[in-house]
């Protein structure tokens, strides 16, 4: 059993039981029910963890802060003062607290402990400050007083000795990462806002730093971008990776997030663990980027499923449209219910260029989407676009998909996509594809829709399976052109049969009244008889009017065509154009058709209403495709060479997909005597 004294105990040496920590805070979050809910407890205990980090961090040289505030209040103002004052706090340090107050000194005054605990907040340097704004502190001091509980906690938490002496950085952190976790978990039902789960970064920052064995052996500094990274996980999750694989190499890490909780969350758990070259910046990454004009080696990205950007679309467009490539969203715009590849294309703007003589080594990333981004969207749309953009440019480097029902605010199947522009040798030009959906453990506890977990030997296994790069029955590798695809257009003709009656009279004149003598002529001269033949209708209607001495306009002609006719399957095709024959040997298939006994081709007008659609392999010949799979079945079709689509999609499921076969007929129909038998014999029960 955890007690306080234990806490205490523990406090005093340096082995400090970090687990055991976290559990005593843990404990506090008791005093807070009533007023609040337990999915509410993190508004109270992350930042009062926060603020009894900074306390006892700054303890020792509190008094040297207050003197250096005394000496140089009057002469210096805002960024000056506080440089000043957090270079009296520590060498190091990027913060400090200019006010008399402690932890200690606040319990000495009991009747208006609200009041000074927030001039105490506001007494820190800006940055932490800023910090505590977004966690909105100010609220909870105020709902905590009045529920009579704001000296408990305080007092509480005056018990926990978290000064670096006893507990550490990395003890520190790991302490706020479980907190981080295990709140984020009692608050499930927006959980997988913010928060992934550790399993799956876990999974995500293996196979991001598993080509880089040997680099990531020496003594080297990588830089890492999260621009949707809510409470932090992954920038934690990646430094402790690199810190148990080598101690020696340093990764700064980098987030970016518009949720003020989160950010706060984030940004404080980075000065928590003393990150002094990382940074958590506020604001929105697609419209306020905070990380303009800089690369980075890693990348690492939970976006949220299936949002949609119409707040962010003004600014979005805007930049697509003046930048193109020269900004972030060159290569398309996916339809505005999800922005998911908004935030790819925002962190690919962002790669280290591959230069492999020089320092530029290139990045890779790992992103987190749902089933959509993998096919949604024809040939010529923006998400088509895009992934036709990455895979040409070979940066698609392999897909895992995972297990459902692994995340807290969502049942459905998610994916991992890797994505870099320095690719291995032996994976140039090639994609692989792992389904990891069958490796997964119950939990013995469902939290929201999450059901499932991936255990340590599931991870591993998948991770083995990347790194082998070779095909098994979870492990597919592909070429990149196998994923893309012509979208080709088949037209056939457009055939009009021409009839001129009384009702159809009027309703053209309704329009037109002005060409009544016109067509009082058409009607006399070419009769009503039905005419299969549009084709030579027109040109004998076309040599009247011309007697006549009658101009129309096309959009008194379209209007007399569309009046005057209907479609008839057995009706001449409407000539569109014509043209001398020439020696082409794929003319027919292009639209150019051979007019028996002359030397001439003609191409026809397209019915829009027959207008189909096949999708060609790109290493297939559209040719061979029309000539062996179209006209056999359709002889009059031809392919519409100038509005052929290239596009890309990855179809998962066909991939992996396992063919069942049915039961045999005479189980079945065993099964069916069987249950017949059963309904007569409850049948006689009811009648007996």
């Amino acid at each position: 059993m955890i007690t306080e004294e234990s806490v205490m105990l523990h406090t005093q040496n340096t082995t400090v039981d970090h687990q055991q920590l976290s559990n005593f805070i843990w404990q506090i979050a008791d005093l807070l029910r009533g007023p609040y809910r337990p999915p509410q407890y993190e508004r109270v205990m992350l930042p009062m963890t926060v603020l009894r980090r900074f306390d006892c961090i700054l303890a020792p040289t509190k008094q040297d802060v207050l003197d250096k505030y005394q000496q140089c209040k009057d002469r210096f103002k805002d960024e000056a003062l506080d440089s000043m004052l957090n270079k009296a706090a520590g060498p190091d340090f990027r913060f400090h607290n200019r006010s008399e107050f402690t932890f200690e000194k606040l319990k000495g005054d009991p009747n208006n402990i609200d009041k000074h605990l927030v001039t105490y907040i506001n007494s820190f340097s800006k940055n932490i400050r800023e910090i505590f704004e977004r966690f909105e502190f100010t609220a909870e001091i105020e709902k905590m007083n009045e529920a009579n509980i704001l000296y408990l906690v305080v007092s509480k938490f005056c018990d926990v000795n978290l000064h670096p002496n006893q507990v550490d950085n990395i003890a520190m952190g790991s302490i706020f990462e479980d907190l981080i976790r295990r709140f984020n978990e009692l608050a499930n039902e927006t959980a997988g806002d913010h928060f992934t789960p550790r399993e799956v970064i876990r999974l995500m920052v293996d196979i991001l730093f598993d080509p880089d064995d040997d680099i990531l052996t020496k003594p080297v500094i990588c830089r890492l971008l999260d621009p949707a990274c809510g409470t932090g996980g992954m920038l934690s999750e990646s430094q402790n990776y690199l810190r148990e694989n080598n101690k020696e190499a340093q990764l700064w890490v980098f987030g970016q997030d518009f949720n003020p909780r989160a950010y706060a969350i984030a940004a404080s758990d980075l000065l928590i663990k003393g990150n002094e070259q990382s940074a958590i910046q506020f604001g929105d990454s697609l419209t306020d980027d905070q990380y303009s004009g800089e690369t980075f080696d890693y990348f690492l990205a939970n976006p949220p499923f299936g949002v949609d950007w119409k707040k962010q679309q003004k600014d979005v467009k805007r930049e697509h449209e003046k930048f193109g490539f020269a900004g972030r969203f060159g290569a398309g715009l996916p339809r505005v219910n999800d922005g998911s590849l908004l935030f790819l294309q925002h962190q690919i703007s962002k790669f280290e260029p591959y230069q492999p003589d020089s320092d530029k080594k290139g990045s890779r990333l790992a992103i987190v989407f749902n089933g959509s981004p993998l096919f949604t969207g024809g040939a010529g749309s923006g998400e088509s676009e895009i992934r036709k953009w990455i895979i040409e440019n070979d940066w698609l480097e392999a897909i895992v998909a995972l297990p459902e029902q692994m995340f807290y605010n969502t049942g459905i199947g998610t994916y991992i996509w890797i994505v870099t522009n320095r690719k291995q040798k032996h994976r140039q030009g090639k994609i692989q594809l792992i389904d990891a959906r069958h490796r997964w453990q119950p939990m013995r506890r469902s939290l929201g829709d999450k059901r499932r977990y991936m255990g340590e030997e599931d991870i591993a296994i998948v991770v083995q399976e990347y790194g082998n790069f070779v095909e098994t029955e979870t492990s597919k590798i592909f070429k990149n052109e196998d994923f893309g695809y012509n979208r080709v257009p088949i037209e056939r003709p457009l055939r009009l049969l021409y009839q001129m009656d009384t009702d159809r009279k009027l309703r053209f004149l309704d329009g037109v009244p002005h060409l009544l003598e016109d067509v009082q002529a058409i009607d006399k001269q070419l009769g009503r008889e039905p005419r299969p033949d549009w084709n030579e209708f027109d040109r004998l209607m076309n040599d009247l009017l011309k007697q006549r001495s009658s101009r129309w306009k096309k959009a008194e002609q379209k209007l007399f065509r569309d009046v005057f006719t209907e479609r008839e399957p057995e009706a001449e095709p409407v000539i569109l154009k014509q043209r001398k024959a020439k020696d082409e040997p794929y003319a027919r298939v292009w639209g150019w058709f051979p007019v028996a006994g002359k030397k001439i081709e003609l191409m026809y007008e397209p019915d829009s209403k027959l207008r189909d659609f096949e999708n060609v392999n790109l290493q297939d010949e559209v040719t061979r495709y029309f000539l062996e799979e179209v006209e056999p079945h359709v002889s009059d079709a031809w392919a519409d060479g100038a509005k052929i689509r290239s596009a890309f999609e990855i179809n998962f499921n066909r991939y992996f997909y396992k063919y069942t076969p049915p039961r045999p007929l005479a189980e079945i129909d065993s099964d069916i005597k069987q249950m017949e038998e059963e309904i007569i014999k409850l049948l006689r029960e009811v009648t007996a």
